[in-house]
Order: C-alpha cells, then sequence, then structure tokens
C-alpha cells in the first residue's frame, strides 16, 4: 500500500508508479494497471486516473529486472540543453532529435533523467508535455509542482498554441487547411506503439484536429507550419501521410525507400520540429510565446532542396 503525499497530488497514475517503482520496467507498470492488480482506494483506475492526496494506492508484488538494477547502479549522465527560458517556476529547453524525453520502451534514459542528474539541488523537475524521441524543438519542464498543475490543465484544456514545422514530400494542396480525422493506437506484433486514422464514427477513435498552413514551396517538398489543436501520440505524422504527404524522414509513416535515398542527401532525421510554443506563465499569468529555430541540419537540407541542381 502506497498512500499519495501532496508532492505526488495531481500526477497520472501510470507517472506516480514509474516514479515509485523505480527499477520497474514500463511496460510491466502498464499490464498491472491495464489487468487491474493496481487499486486506487480499493477501485480499478486507469493509467490516465489523475491521484490526490491521501489516495490509498494497492501495488502488486513486482520485481525489478537485473537489466533495471543495472540502470539504477549506473545512472543516467548528467546534461543540459539549451534554454529557451528559465525561471523559478519552469525551464523551456530545445530538445535535440534523437533524444528521448524519458527512460523506457528500451530506452535507458531521457530528457527528465539527464536533466535531473545535472541538478542534484533540483527538488522537482517533471516533464509537462512530450515529444516524439525523433521530433525536435521546444520542450517544458516544472520545477514546481503547482506550475507543472497549472501547465498540465492549460494543454488540456487546448489553451496552449503548439506549432511544428514539418518538411513534407509532394506539393501540399492550398485548400487542405484542416485535418479533422480520429486517430486510434494499437500495437504491431512486437509490441511497437502504432496509429492510424479511423472513420468518425469508430468508437475506439479519438477526435484529432490539426491545421496546416504552406510556409514554403520547394521542388519535390513542402515546408508546412502545422499547429496541432489535440495532442495524440503521432498526430501531425500520421495525419499528413494520411493525405498523401508524408513527412520527409519518418521511419515509421513515410516511404522507406525514399527515406533511404534522403539520408544519401544529408537527411538523417524525421523533419518534424516543435517551433513555437504559447502559453500562460504559471506564476505571473502572462501569455508567453517561445520560439526554437530550425536546428542546422534542417535548415541545410531546406538549402539543399531549395538550390536547383546544375544541368
Amino acid at each position: 500500500m502506497v498512500t499519495v503525499d501532496e508532492e505526488s497530488a495531481g500526477q497520472r497514475l501510470d507517472n506516480f508508479l514509474i516514479r515509485h517503482l523505480k527499477g520497474v520496467p514500463k511496460t510491466h507498470v502498464y499490464r498491472i494497471i491495464r489487468s487491474g492488480e493496481v487499486r486506487v482506494n480499493k477501485g480499478r483506475a486507469s493509467a490516465d486516473t489523475r491521484v490526490e492526496t491521501g489516495d490509498v494506492v494497492r501495488l502488486p508484488p513486482v520485481r525489478t529486472s537485473d537489466k533495471a538494477e543495472a540502470k539504477l547502479a549506473n545512472p543516467a549522465p548528467g546534461r543540459e540543453f539549451p534554454l529557451l527560458l528559465e525561471d523559478d517556476a519552469l525551464l523551456a529547453i530545445d530538445k535535440p532529435a534523437g533524444v528521448a524525453v524519458h527512460g523506457g520502451s528500451g530506452v535507458s534514459f531521457g530528457v527528465i533523467e539527464q536533466l535531473r542528474q545535472a541538478r542534484p539541488a533540483a527538488k522537482f523537475l517533471e516533464l509537462v508535455h512530450r515529444l516524439d524521441r525523433e521530433t525536435s524543438g521546444i520542450l517544458l519542464v516544472a520545477k514546481k509542482r503547482s506550475a507543472l498543475k497549472h501547465l498540465q490543465d492549460q494543454f488540456r484544456e487546448r489553451e496552449t498554441g503548439k506549432t511544428y514545422l514539418a518538411l513534407v514530400l509532394g506539393d501540399w494542396p492550398a485548400s487542405k487547411k484542416v485535418i479533422d480525422a480520429p486517430l486510434h493506437k494499437y500495437l504491431l506484433p512486437d509490441g511497437e506503439r502504432r496509429v492510424k486514422v479511423v472513420p468518425k464514427d469508430d468508437p475506439d477513435g479519438m477526435r484529432s484536429v490539426t491545421l496546416v498552413q504552406v510556409r514554403q514551396r520547394l521542388p519535390g517538398y513542402t515546408l508546412l507550419e502545422v499547429t496541432i489543436k489535440t495532442g495524440r501520440t503521432h498526430q501531425i505524422r500520421v495525419h499528413l501521410a494520411s493525405q498523401g504527404h508524408a513527412i520527409a524522414g519518418d521511419d515509421k509513416y513515410g516511404d522507406f525507400e525514399l527515406n533511404k535515398s534522403l539520408q544519401k542527401r544529408g537527411l538523417k532525421r524525421m523533419f518534424l520540429h516543435a517551433w513555437r510554443l504559447q502559453f500562460t506563465h504559471p506564476a505571473s499569468g502572462e501569455r508567453v510565446e517561445l520560439h526554437a529555430a530550425l536546428p542546422p541540419e534542417l535548415e541545410s537540407f531546406v538549402a539543399h532542396v531549395a538550390t536547383p541542381s546544375p544541368v
């Protein structure tokens, strides 16, 4: 039995357990939640249940794996990331591509573990939201429980503005400005997570809305400003691919053969970047707008495809 303290109030059940059951693989944490072995105040609960102060969480006996024990013995290397903003309530970093935001699913550590290791004096550091491992750009981290709750409420209530830059294959139709198509998460036989567009009447579909604006037309490609009104897993990647214009370099929903040729031309990652974020500051109440410039490798690829080949 574990009683939720004030510092943990407001956390999702899965995040609470992952922090509490250090060394237990995330896949196992989700398995015991799904099976009903985890009880909150004697009742079943889902992964996204928010725990509150005084809640009693019952846990089944769990064993850490040898791999997890080794991970505890060898913590994540401390690392700071490029800062876009930092104050007493939060910090915003420019996350590089190829770095997970947290450990799990075959990744031993991510941004948050490295930040905690680099800042041993910090009492509280928690991810406000997530970015795919392959996506670069703005990532918010809360430095106080109150700031975390305030910011996560904004994300949940769609009061934030999240705009990405994505390079897609082909000529994006100027008239296609809104994609309103439900998404459904599923697992491949090997356990890897995937997402697909489903019909509007599908009971498992989650409503997902993406706004698209053409930023620049290039030979064979279109650079888009993509604003998401809902924050579903892989939303931008799946929505754009569903329109026949996959993101360049996307290894899950893109064109595999074309991606190999793009690597030879210098694009060795997915061209998706969290470029702009707007939110209300949890302490001052002021509206904040942050920008993260395109990383050099993406800038250089745009310049490469924009330059006509010599005849």
